[in-house]
């Protein structure tokens, strides 16, 4: 996966509120990777760095993935 082309939808734009947590405000653009499935049953999660405005989508390659122990998947970046 590391250095593949992936296209991903922003849902979460940079300085937009989390819906369930609106004190939070996401600090990057967090969005999914279209057509790439997760261990949870969604689109696989992605963070988008080095672009500091919000975004509505982005087309990229991936340079990391990230394992968090509190979550079923992996995010990519």
């Amino acid at each position: 996966m590391i250095g593949k082309f992936v296209r991903v939808i922003v849902d979460r734009p940079m300085g937009s509120c989390h819906h369930d947590y609106p004190d939070y405000i996401y600090p990057i653009n967090y969005g999914y990777v279209e057509g790439i499935m997760a261990a949870d049953g969604e689109e696989q999660d992605a963070y988008i760095l080095g672009v500091n405005r919000p975004l509505k989508d982005f087309e990229g390659r991936v340079i990391a993935i990230i394992t968090r122990t509190d979550d079923l998947e992996e995010k990519m970046r």
